[in-house]
């Protein structure tokens, strides 16, 4: 490979991100427990320095291709990588108190919590089928080492050994439908992948789709929906509450950036094989999420089958870009998904914050019952966990009444003239449904007796951490035009790059 092809400048935050992980890694061998802090700082400030970089190529406009055209670093990709960032450091905050209580507040965690990300840049960034493969196996090996952190405890080796099984399983029908395609279009490239396809140079249109329901089934099971979802109830609640909330936010970011690359970059001439495929996966998640999660009264398992439910809204707005024809629409369907995504993992940081808050030594906040009173013990972490069930509900003022409401108006937009009316009346349907569950924990905290009426002890930087979580979901939901505008932008200058 020539070396003018290379362009390490536009890998520059994966770079950085290695090097401040692995620095971290060698530097925490001399660091004792007592001064784990330093650890905890170095951390920070590499987060610091990678999101600073990301935001540079962001307010720079700047598309570099790196490694003969096989990563790609756009504004849709520096956009996706600072809110990533900004989820692990904010993961870090919230779990101090827990993670020292359990001795979990060592090296491995944050090395581990960095290395992820790392997987996660390389797979918002891919711009080939095995480098989206890479990035992935990157990302699930420290996710798995993440999950089984706590080995003393017995909940956590399951999850980590199911999450392990079920995650071979989706790796090999994504690498396997990867095989398919590069059969079928006879290359690895996602652009020339584009390209083969729209000109008919292609070998045999049946191994092309057959090839691309492999790859929607691994997308569906990095996604969790239906019915791909049987490993996230069991991880949500086995894996340590931190990385549970980590489960929750970064990787959904990066799962809708391959999803955009492979089905959107990649495959948008076969759209009309692949919409369908996520009709079916967007309809079940809806119904069996919402529908399962009215049963469930412990919280972490509501909240992995309120997950479910919320990517399932996500897909729709996936689906309703290929149908309008018009360049304009598409940009808005995918920008409303990228919107809710991002909205989905701010509220969730918020939620597990506190559950992780309400946590202590000996004791974990799993059940919706552990919220009772929580008013009267902290009128203010109510407040908050009050905007973040609002938010997943949707309810206005917050931004995930917003969110929804962007990818309403996708779906509709193309849906009156290609008959995609229904999806709404479903989506809104069980979003009513899903309200039900939200709103009892809700009840739970403002008209339930509380059984402990200890102060809530937390740190600083998590307290301050965690009322501008709170603010910032009331705020997007006020002003959302600054937030959606920047996914706008950058999902324009995307397609148009």
């Amino acid at each position: 490979m020539p070396m003018e092809s290379l362009n390490l400048f536009a890998a520059a935050p994966e770079i950085a991100l290695l090097a401040c992980a692995c620095f971290i890694l060698l530097a925490d061998l001399f660091i004792p427990d007592e001064r784990r802090n330093l650890t905890y700082g170095l951390t920070m400030a590499a987060l610091v320095l990678v999101a600073g970089i990301c935001w540079f190529f962001f307010a720079n406009d700047l598309v570099q291709y790196a490694f003969g055209g096989m990563y790609v670093t756009d504004p849709m990709a520096s956009v996706l990588k600072i809110f990533s960032a900004l989820c692990v450091g904010t993961m870090l905050v919230y779990a101090q108190g827990y993670a020292r209580d359990r001795g979990i507040w060592k090296g491995e965690l944050f090395a581990l919590a960095l290395f992820c990300l790392l997987g996660i840049f390389v797979m918002i960034s891919a711009n080939n089928l095995l480098v989206i493969y890479l990035g992935l196996e990157l990302q699930a090996l420290s996710m798995y080492s993440l999950i089984a952190l706590r080995r003393d405890d017995a909940r956590a080796t399951e999850a980590a050994m199911k999450y392990f099984v079920l995650g071979a399983l989706a790796s090999g029908f994504l690498l396997y439908g990867m095989s398919m395609l590069y059969g079928a279009a006879g290359t690895l490239d996602i652009n020339e992948l584009a390209r083969n396809i729209a000109s008919g140079q292609v070998a045999s249109r049946a191994a092309l789709v057959l090839g691309t329901v492999f790859v929607v089934a691994g997308l569906a099971f990095k996604l969790g929906v239906v019915p791909f979802h049987m490993w996230v109830p069991d991880v949500y609640h086995g894996a340590p509450t931190p990385v549970t909330l980590f489960i929750g936010s970064a990787p959904k970011l990066a799962a809708f950036a391959i999803a955009f690359r492979l089905l959107v970059e990649g495959l948008l001439n076969i759209a009309v094989d692949w919409q369908k495929m996520l009709i079916v996966l967007a309809v079940g998640s809806l119904v069996i999420g919402n529908l399962t999660a009215v049963a469930q009264t412990n919280l972490k398992r509501m909240l992995a089958y309120s997950t479910i439910a919320q990517m399932g809204f996500m897909l729709l707005a996936m689906l309703s870009g290929v149908v309008g024809g018009s360049t304009m629409s598409t940009a808005n369907a995918y920008s409303a998904a990228m919107f809710y995504v991002i909205t989905y993992a701010l509220t969730t940081l918020g939620t597990f914050g506190i559950i992780l808050l309400l946590a202590r030594q000996g004791f974990e906040a799993e059940e919706i019952s552990d919220l009772r009173g929580l008013n009267k013990r902290s009128p203010w972490f109510a407040f908050v966990m009050l905007l973040m069930m609002f938010s997943l509900a949707g309810i206005p003022p917050t931004m995930g009444f917003y969110a929804k409401l962007v990818v309403l108006q996708a779906l509709l937009g193309n849906g009156i003239t290609t008959g995609m009316v229904w999806l709404a009346i479903i989506a809104i349907g069980f979003s009513l449904i899903g309200a039900y569950y939200y709103l009892r924990v809700v009840k739970t905290m403002y008209f339930d007796e509380p059984s402990d009426l200890r102060p809530l002890v937390a740190a600083p930087d998590m307290r301050i951490a965690l009322s501008a979580n709170g603010l910032a979901v009331i705020a997007l939901g006020i002003v959302p035009q600054y937030l959606l505008a920047l996914c706008a932008n950058a999902m324009i200058k995307t397609l148009g790059g």
